[in-house]
């Protein structure tokens, strides 16, 4: 695989977690551990039976016990924080705050072997960055200290993602077909922890069951298996700053639901995102 076709499989991913906030708002009343244990084990599934399909299923025997640990750590981590993040904070302001994770890839991919961090990475990635920001702090409600408390889970996720995404290059050579493992493991991690520490609830509607499936199925699914391709395979400087699409697309899409009107704000906080990732697409092409 080329290494263009395998930084384009990824930004499927980015694709996918365009619905992520919209599919999570859904869900509610569903607490964010039980939300883990039901959507992981759909993308875990699903992953295991394209594993048999494709013949990589025998693969997994020969992978370390620490690859396994550090895919799971990384998939409940981040998404244990994400649920919780846009139930404790207006969802579009967290869920734009959780994406600074592409900002952080860029900077720490700069860090890896063979990987040279340039001037127009760090000029794109500032540019994207103060479109995020833009979108964050021009918000009608502003920035609110009743919410702080999920302000801080959602650039916990964005460490979390970024640190994942980046030191999976150092786990390279462990095939795509682990991340099943990895959605599974997640999967059983959260029952027990949700068990103990949430009451449960379920979802109260149809649309909430199936905004759990969209998400077992896509952002919480799929998305991981592209995006590991992607970020082994690929350009990861690219592909971390292309991702400030994600929460383009993410506010893009809640603007079409309903759930978020359109703005100037907008407007210009999609100039600046889209402005940024061109710059620095053109250094990697470089």
């Amino acid at each position: 695989m080329t290494r263009h076709r395998a930084t384009a499989i990824g930004f499927v991913a980015v694709l996918l977690w365009a619905f992520l906030a919209l599919f999570t708002v859904g869900s509610a009343p569903v607490p964010p551990l039980l939300l883990n244990t039901l959507c992981f084990a759909m993308g875990g599934t699903v992953g295991l039976i394209w594993a048999a399909g494709t013949g990589t299923l025998p693969a997994l025997r020969t992978v370390p016990f620490k690859v396994y640990v550090f895919g799971t750590l990384g998939l409940f981590g981040y998404h244990a924080l994400y649920f919780s993040a846009l139930r404790l904070a207006p969802p579009a302001q967290a869920g734009l705050i959780a994406y600074l994770w592409p900002l952080l890839i860029v900077i720490f991919s700069g860090l890896l072997p063979g990987e040279r961090l340039k001037v127009g990475h760090l000029i794109g990635a500032a540019i994207g960055f103060t479109g995020a920001g833009l979108i964050i702090m021009g918000n009608d409600n502003g920035f609110s200290f009743a919410y702080v408390m999920g302000y801080a889970l959602a650039f916990l996720c964005a460490l979390t993602w970024s640190g994942y995404s980046v030191l999976s290059r150092l786990v390279g050579t462990a095939p795509t077909a682990t991340v099943a493992i990895f959605c599974l493991a997640t999967s059983a991690l959260s029952l027990p922890l949700h068990l103990a520490f949430e009451e449960t609830v379920w979802p109260a509607t149809y649309l909430g069951w199936a905004s759990i499936l969209g998400l077992g199925l896509g952002p919480v699914g799929l998305a991981f298996f592209v995006w590991d391709i992607g970020v082994k395979q690929g350009d990861i400087q690219l592909l971390g700053t292309s991702s400030y699409a994600a929460p383009l697309l993410s506010t893009l899409v809640l603007v079409l639901v309903g759930v978020a009107a359109p703005s100037y704000t907008l407007l210009w906080a999609a100039l600046l995102i889209a402005g940024g990732a061109l710059v620095a697409a053109r250094a990697s092409l470089k």
